[in-house]
């Protein structure tokens, strides 16, 4: 806007102003007739005191008014007070001791003033159709049209403070008129040049914290008050302000955007800083070990601090080898110092994420040095699952699985052990490329087979009942937990499809594996076995019959 623009602005608005008062005024102070007088308490009646102006009757004043803030009267009949007529009722003036008071220091006031710029508070105390009273810290009264108010809701303004200047004095009618709409105008067009020069602002600005907030920091700008937001304070993430700045504390910002509408300043702290992972995208490589401060620790990892406003993540999954980890606190603490290798860097997401469990020696290339299979060593119950149970050895756990739990094809893991126990155990299986351990505790006693081994041998001719019948062939059992399998190719002449469970067959045992508790029978080699058998006794019988016919013969 230009000078002249301005000028003539501001002379209507005076025009305007000017207009106003001939009728605020004459609404709000004249109409009253608020003429002071000195009286003369006739009477004090209840919570009326009936005071002699020098009219036909006494006029009324109400009792609090000669109260003071306990309640005790300042005046008594008959003492001379300053009194305001401030209306009338049934033909008695209404009176006003406290406005009188009023009037008084508002006569001082214009008689006094001098400074028409300056600026003061005010507390409302009434309305009017013109606009509202109020009174300053000296009870000097004041009037404030509605024009000059710039309230936009006037309904729950009584008692409240407000800045205000006087824009007129009307010595005749002793009031003074004052405005909130000047110094509301004034801040507004202040407000507006600064934000203008802060948005062309390129360069880095020096604010002041002025509240601190859980969200963020309004920081002052040069008179505007702008919002840096939790997650501009540092490159690190999200971060509580509080931890990091005090009030009164200056910092650098830059301006992010401005909203027109809600009038709102974004600032960053971050971006009037150098950018750290610009230093480290190009010096850093996965497989970097570096060192780390614990800064956080939640319950699925842990941030770590690199000493330059970058945040790493240290997942629970890489703190230790232990895969039953539960609590990060179980293993490191905030402000420990750690050495960690990058396991992941992308400075265009910012992301980080480290471990530290690469950096520990693995649980199970320890394990080998002292264990090998055929070991047998004690160990408890972690858990216990449908497929059998998990055994802690030297901070490692094994699979004890159910089939190699017992030699009894009935008995479970779950059945038999608890979270807790102490087994002895065999390791059975290391596997180095998957890094599991198998373990048995049958194989520590003696199978069924054995022991039936002590009893039988291969070519001994044994029957049992049939308990299972497959494609390949039949089970056999031929004492409790002890089963021999016939292949189907074993069975010689009997026909496979008229075979069922629970019938009894006759076999000759061929193959014992006491180790792992296999029999194998077969009908058919117990045939050719009986076969020869009575083969050898006939040719017995045929050999003395013979030799007789030729002793004979020579005889």
């Amino acid at each position: 806007m230009s000078e002249v623009n301005k000028k003539v602005q501001n002379r209507l608005e005076d025009i305007i102003i000017e207009e106003d008062f001939e009728q605020m005024l004459e609404e709000s102070f004249k109409s009253d007739e608020e003429a002071t007088t000195q009286g003369i308490i006739v009477a004090i009646k209840g919570n009326e005191v009936f005071v002699n102006v020098g009219q036909k009757s006494e006029g009324i004043l109400a009792v609090e008014e000669i109260q003071n803030e306990k309640g005790e009267f300042i005046f008594k009949e008959g003492d001379t007070l300053e009194v305001a007529i401030v209306g009338s009722r049934g033909g008695r003036s209404l009176l006003s001791h406290k406005k009188a008071l009023r009037k008084q220091k508002v006569k001082e006031f214009i008689d006094n003033y001098k400074d028409s710029e300056s600026i003061f508070d005010v507390k409302i105390i009434g309305k009017n159709r013109g606009g509202f009273v109020a009174i300053d810290e000296n009870g000097v009264e004041f009037f404030l049209p509605k024009s000059q108010s710039n309230f936009k809701d006037s309904n729950n303004i009584i008692n409240k403070i407000f800045k205000v200047k006087i824009i007129k004095i009307d010595k005749e009618a002793q009031s003074i008129v004052v405005s909130r709409k000047k110094i509301v105008d004034e801040e507004r067009r202040k407000r507006k040049e600064i934000i203008s020069n802060v948005l062309n602002q390129e360069e880095i600005i020096e604010g002041v914290v002025k509240k601190i907030t859980t969200y963020g920091m309004f920081v002052d700008v040069g008179g505007v008050d702008g919002l840096v937001h939790y997650s501009e304070i540092s490159y690190k993430g999200p971060v509580n302000p509080s931890s990091l700045y005090n009030e009164g504390d200056k910092v650098p910002v830059k301006v992010i955007k401005y909203d027109k509408d809600k009038k709102h300043l974004s600032l960053s702290i971050k971006l009037a800083m150098p950018d750290p992972w610009d230093e480290i995208k190009d010096g850093l490589e996965v497989g970097d070990t570096i060192k780390v401060t614990v800064s956080n620790i939640e319950p699925y990892g842990a941030f770590v601090d690199l000493g330059n406003d970058i945040e790493g993540f240290l997942h629970i999954s890489e703190i230790s080898w232990d895969k039953n980890a539960k609590n990060p606190k179980d293993y490191i603490s905030e402000g420990q110092d750690l050495d960690v290798e990058v396991i992941e860097i992308n400075a265009k997401e910012r992301r980080l994420r480290v471990s530290l469990k690469n950096l520990l020696a693995k649980p199970f290339d320890e394990f080998l040095k002292s264990h090998k299979v055929g070991d047998v060593v004690k160990g408890s119950i972690t858990s216990v699952t449908n497929f059998g149970a998990f055994v802690k050895i030297a901070n490692l756990e094994g699979l004890l699985h159910n089939e190699d739990a017992s030699w009894s094809r009935n008995d479970k893991c779950k059945d038999m052990y608890k979270i807790g126990d102490v087994v002895e155990v065999k390791i059975i299986k290391l596997d180095k490329e998957n890094q599991k351990i198998s373990l048995s505790t049958k194989e520590l006693q003696k199978s069924p087979v054995q022991v039936y081994a002590q009893k039988h041998q291969v070519n001994d001719i044994v029957s049992g009942k049939i308990r299972d019948i497959k494609d390949f062939g039949i089970f056999v059992e031929l004492e409790d937990e002890v089963d021999a399998l016939i292949h189907k190719e074993d069975l010689g002449n009997i026909d496979f499809s008229s075979l069922k469970i629970g019938d009894t067959i006759e076999a000759l045992i061929v193959f014992i594996d006491e180790k792992k508790n296999r029999i194998r029978l077969s009908v058919k080699s117990l045939a050719k076995m009986k076969e020869r058998e009575a083969l050898n006794e006939i040719n017995d019988n045929d050999k003395v019959t013979l030799g007789d016919i030729i002793k004979d013969q020579l005889s």
